[in-house]
This record gives structure tokens, sequence and C-alpha cells, in this order.
């Protein structure tokens, strides 16, 4: 077997198609599109590029391409562990550890090239809403920017040395069914309270909403182990990447005397017309997308992010929300289903406002971690149940 660097557009798209073998049998496998995986890595596409770094690599056994990794190094992140930690991601392979072995030693040289002293994966060179963890458990269609392998995927990070850094955990709510009437009794009393107020994305003030976004969310998260502020230019790039199924409605932030405290991002499952794109999006597959969106081929939605600034957590903001939503789901019946994915085990808060919602467990994907000089991986670290003590602690030190 040989390791080649992708750097031709040749190779590019054989580390583009070898999925259609990987997945050739499973029914399951929905194909991402092919410019998503393709703009990671090219510098007008990705901002990570301008000061980080990228690699892709496919291993070749008889003239056939049998798996394809990526290494990268993300300078904001890579030196805000104990070690200087890079990540690889968009890994696929065939059943087998020594190919595998291949890509991973191929990553791990090049990172330690690099100065890095473990890597992550699999991961995406972005940010994690998109293509994070290793499944290995619920394998079902999964949905837009949701990562999905074959179940021996584990035995093979885990036979080269990964460990678990975290766990990520999906949960499933079945629209059709009403919400336990406690949850309903708290968010009418959270939406009651003076000076609340809730109000969803528009198109005409979109700049206001991104800045509110940032302005949340870099507090939210800062207690966050590793956390770097949000870009403004990430947040634009996710909004035009998913412009064509993107609903205002399903967008909604909170508001406390005008300041804004907290949103929820959901989007229809775009996955449920992507599957019939096969990865391609020329003029043919954009018809096909237009004519399944009207025939509301979409029933299930995706909470990919969710945050409350840290003075205002603990209070049910989150219910109140979810309040919102609700007269929303009523006038769209075709949505029977919503995915909220993913929560970190190292997130605990969040985990107990799932289960007050009697979400059911859908999904559950691995982060691992390895590290080169042969340490034993310290699990991620947990997000404190009270961040207002901990930043005042902080500001005491």
């Amino acid at each position: 077997m040989q390791i080649i660097e992708v750097n031709t557009a040749a190779l590019e798209k054989t580390f583009l198609n070898m999925v259609n073998t990987i997945y050739a049998s499973d029914k399951n496998y929905i194909r991402p599109l092919d410019i998503m995986i393709q703009d990671t890595f090219n510098p007008l596409k990705n901002n990570l590029l301008l000061n980080g770094y990228a690699v892709r690599y496919i291993v070749v056994r008889d003239q056939k391409c049998v798996g394809r990794v990526a290494a990268f190094i993300n300078p904001k992140k890579a030196f805000g562990f104990e070690q200087p930690t890079g990540g690889i991601g968009f890994f696929e392979c065939e059943n087998n550890q020594e190919a595998a072995n291949l890509l991973f030693d191929a990553s791990k040289k090049w990172l330690q090239n690099k100065g890095m002293e473990a890597m992550d994966g699999p991961i995406n060179f972005g940010e994690n809403d998109n293509f994070w963890g290793c499944l290995i458990e619920g394998f079902t269609p999964p949905a837009f920017g949701m990562a999905y392998n074959p179940n021996y995927y584990q035995n093979l990070f885990e036979s080269y040395g990964f460990a678990a850094y975290y766990n990520q955990i999906t949960n499933h709510l079945d629209l059709s069914k009403e919400f336990p009437e406690r949850f309903w009794r708290i968010s009418e009393r959270i939406i009651s309270k003076p000076g609340l107020t809730f109000k969803h994305f528009t198109w005409k003030d979109s700049d206001r909403f991104i800045d509110n976004f940032i302005e949340i969310y870099n507090d939210a998260w800062q207690f966050h182990e590793n956390f770097t502020p949000i870009q403004k230019s990430s947040i634009k790039n996710l909004i035009e990447k998913t412009r064509s199924f993107l609903m205002p409605e399903l967008i909604w932030y909170a508001y406390f005397n005008d300041e804004p405290i907290g949103f929820l991002v959901m989007f229809p499952d775009a996955n449920q017309i992507i599957k019939h794109l096969h990865g391609k999006l020329n003029w043919w597959a954009k018809l096909k997308f237009v004519y399944y969106r009207q025939t509301k081929a979409m029933t299930r939605t995706r909470v990919t992010v969710f945050g409350i600034k840290t003075h205002f957590q603990r209070m049910g903001i989150e219910s109140g929300i979810f309040h919102q939503l609700r007269d929303v789901v009523k006038r769209n019946p075709q949505f029977t289903e919503m995915e909220l994915s993913w929560v970190g085990d190292f997130n605990p808060k969040m985990r107990a406002l799932l289960e007050a919602m009697g979400a059911s467990l859908g999904k559950k994907h691995i982060t691992y971690r390895i590290l080169f000089n042969q340490k034993q991986v310290a699990r991620s670290a947990i997000i404190p149940t009270n961040s207002k003590q901990l930043g005042k602690n902080q500001d005491n030190n």
C-alpha cells in the first residue's frame, strides 16, 4: 500500500469519490455535497487557511484508493491545550487496520513536523456543527452536517491508540407528541417576565442578528475548554451556505430590556433532499433541490446551536425560546421530528434540559484524542453548572 498526498485535481476527485466504495451497500449513508468538502480546503472559502495549515492523503492498494484522511492545524485552537494539538478529519477507510494506520501515521508525522504533540479526530477544519466525531451508536440517516461512518471505524481508531476525549449525544424529539405539561407551565411563566422579549431572525435585519449572535455566543461559551471567540465571517459563511433552505422563523433570539441574551438556531434537514443529489450541485441537482423543497420533503429539523449568556443561565430562558417554536411547528405540520445535535458530555446543563423536554437518545459520537508521547488522555473538562459563580471567582483571582 502507498500513501499519496492529494495535490492535483485528479487526486482530489479520487479523494471525494472513494466514498462510493465504502458506502456502496449502506442505505443510510447520505453523501455530503462535494462543494462543502472542497471549500474546506479552499483558502478563498475557509478563512482558517489564512493562518492555518491542511493536507490531504489517500492510501492506494493495487491502484485502487482504499482510504483517505485530512490533517490540519487551527492556530487559534491548537495552542490552547496543555499540549499543541492538531486534528484529522474526513477519514474514510475500508475495514483494514493496516490501511488506517498508514493514514494515521502520515497525519501524525505531518502534525509533528509542524510542532504538534497530539491530534483529535475525526473532526472538521472549521466549526464543530459539521462533520464532527466518530459515530458509534444510532446508525440511521444523518442530518445535514452530521458525521456518519461504518460501525467498524470505532475499532480502527481505538486499535491505533486513540482514546475518547468526549462523547457527543444527539437527541430526537417526536414533534407529533406534546412536550411534558410541566415544561409548558415553566415556559409560560418565563415568557411573562417583565422586560423579556423574543424575536426570530429576519433577512432585512440579518447584520444586526449576526452581531447579536456573536455577542451571546462569546459570552455563553467563555467557560468552555479552549474557548476562542467566533468570527463574524464564520456566521456569514454559514448563512450563505444554508440560504437555500434556511427558515427565518426557526431561528430565535431572547432579549432582556433589549439586550440580546440567548438564541436557538435550527434548520430544516436539507439532507432529506441532498440524499437525491449524490454529492453534486450542478444545474440539474439545483433543479431537483428546488423540486423536493417545494414538495416539503424536509420533515425533520436540526438544532445546531443553542446559547444563553452566563448571567441569564439557570433562569429558564431556554424554555421561553422553545415556547416561541410551538406555534411555528403547528404552522408547519410537515415537520414531525426535531434533532438536537449535538451536546457534549461535558455540558450537564444542556443534557438536563433535553431530559426535561422528554427527548430520546438518537445517536452517539466520540471525539478521540491521541497524545504522541503516549501519556494517558485526560477527558474534556466539564462546563460548570454555575458559570456565573465561576466568572466571579475568576475575577477575584
